[in-house]
């Protein structure tokens, strides 16, 4: 395993550090919080510092991506230091919905401070959304929704992938929850295609657990992003039940740079 490779509807479990090692969610999010770092490498590139984490926790010995909020670069449009917070509000978006393509992903004091510590999923190959669509994972639709419920300003190719466990994974979330449209995708194949049955329903109770201020998602969202995106984020989950079309491309910066 190589986690400085890392390019970043389950059973509801995530691979360990081994084929025969696996972890529920929750167990996943328990050791993250808990494990020991024995070793921290920095993964010579992206735009902000990231980590490879090597973690021991009960005799586990495990892999995880850490990004520091003191190492994330200054953007315009996103507040600074608030990155690590918006990859974990989309873990437990995603985990809230039951889609589970989001590796366990908590917020704790690391090396270079506070910061998203993710567990990492060691990949097939080069597999990215395009090797994905080639084989017409019928998750991709469900990706799209995602992306777009949660203001995905970063989807770029190589943020999905098909791990070793042969479920489909997505990482890299924290341009996420901006107030303002910000949707920047590769995952255009399915413009028009109408959401139903058993996704509609799940999208159903997201909104109606935003709009409990005291439930246990709402409450932890709150701490995590700003009031307004909040707000806006409950809209956008209404807005799209009420017309569960994945949109078309606009014509102004509608796909990252690079693809991949």
């Amino acid at each position: 395993m190589n986690p400085k490779a890392h390019r970043s509807r389950a059973s509801g479990s995530a691979p360990g550090p081994h084929a025969e090692v696996r972890f529920t969610f929750e167990e996943a999010e328990r050791l993250l919080l808990d494990a020991e770092v024995e070793k921290s490498e920095l993964i010579p590139q992206g735009s902000n510092y990231t980590f490879a984490l090597h973690l021991k926790a009960r005799k586990t010995a495990f892999y995880a991506v850490y990004k520091p909020a003191s190492g994330e670069r200054p953007l315009w449009d996103f507040p600074f230091g608030t990155l690590h917070r918006r990859e974990r509000s989309a873990f437990l978006v995603c985990r809230f919905l039951g889609w589970d393509f989001i590796p366990p992903t908590v917020i704790r004091d690391g090396p270079q401070g506070e910061g998203s510590v993710q567990l990492y999923i060691p990949p097939v190959g080069n597999s990215n959304y395009f090797t994905l669509k080639e084989e017409s994972r019928p998750e991709l639709p469900l990706l799209a929704a995602f992306d777009l419920i949660v203001n995905n300003t970063d989807r770029k190719g190589g943020h999905c992938f098909k791990g070793q466990d042969g479920r489909v994974w997505a990482i890299d979330h924290g341009l996420t929850f901006h107030p303002d449209p910000k949707l920047r995708t590769v995952i255009w194949d399915y413009a028009g295609l109408c959401l139903g049955g058993q996704p509609l329903g799940d999208l159903t109770r997201l909104a109606e657990a935003l709009e409990d201020g005291q439930g246990p998602l709402r409450r932890e969202l709150d701490a995590l992003l700003d009031p307004e995106e909040v707000k806006v984020f409950k809209r956008r989950v209404r807005g799209f039940l009420k017309n569960p079309k994945l949109p078309s491309p606009q014509e102004y910066r509608s796909v990252p740079w690079p693809l991949i």
